[in-house]
């Protein structure tokens, strides 16, 4: 079992709607769980340069449909 703790922060109204609307989330609760889990795994959180990255996969995505 995975231990659990509270965590806050402090963010803007307009923050946390954009969240929520990105998210597709109407809690908060559950928009800032969601956008956690997506920064803990996305394979770009890593990465330096992450638009540098983001490009270069997109550029071989476009050269294999050619």
């Amino acid at each position: 079992m995975a231990k659990i703790m509270h965590a806050q922060t402090v963010l803007t109204v307009d923050d946390i709607d954009a969240l929520k609307e990105k998210t597709g989330e109407t809690s908060t609760k559950d928009a800032l769980a969601k956008a956690v889990t997506h920064y803990l795994e996305c394979e770009y959180t890593q990465v330096e340069d992450m638009w540098a990255k983001k490009l270069e996969k997109a550029v071989k995505r476009k050269k294999k449909e050619d």
